[in-house]
């Protein structure tokens, strides 16, 4: 079967999220991955709580989610599809290269739960370009376009 269409009907938990990825709290910011297309799309979800370190500072009495850690739990999802297509390899990382096409529509608020489409645009050796949306309730919240290298560290 074509790696393009084998569709994971599974989700990944934040346990083996943190086996995959080397990010940790209060840095890791997606709680799960559901609807994993190799090599093609997956969606991140994050559950967004006003205990979140970023709240205390932005905006006291007003908590809104950085539009940056949006596009930063995209590319958290993002890793994920790549290391599942590609499988793991010790000591790899996904590196941000470019964000293009920030757009920040509506703001994230505590109580939200973030559903984070990405999509492959298309990959070349190490590098690979993505689409993401960040979603509430179906609704755009922020998207962006933005590449990645996968290193070793």
């Amino acid at each position: 079967m074509d790696s393009e269409t084998v569709t994971e009907n599974r989700t990944i938990e934040v346990e083996e999220i943190m086996e995959m990825i080397p990010h940790r709290y209060p840095f890791l910011l997606i709680d799960r991955v559901s609807d994993l297309v190799l090599n093609t799309s997956a969606v991140g979800i994050k559950n967004v709580t006003m205990n979140e370190p970023f709240f205390q500072g932005h905006f006291p009495n007003h908590p809104i989610m950085p539009g940056v850690l949006l596009i930063e739990a995209m590319a958290q999802t993002s890793a994920i599809l790549v290391i599942e297509t590609t499988g793991k390899v010790a000591g790899s990382v996904v590196y941000f290269m470019t964000v293009d096409n920030a757009r920040f529509r509506k703001p994230v608020r505590p109580g939200d739960q973030v559903k984070l489409h990405v999509e492959k645009i298309r990959n070349r050796g190490n590098v690979w370009k993505f689409k993401g949306e960040a979603r509430v309730d179906g609704k755009v919240m922020a998207e962006a376009t933005y590449s990645a290298m996968i290193m070793e560290s």
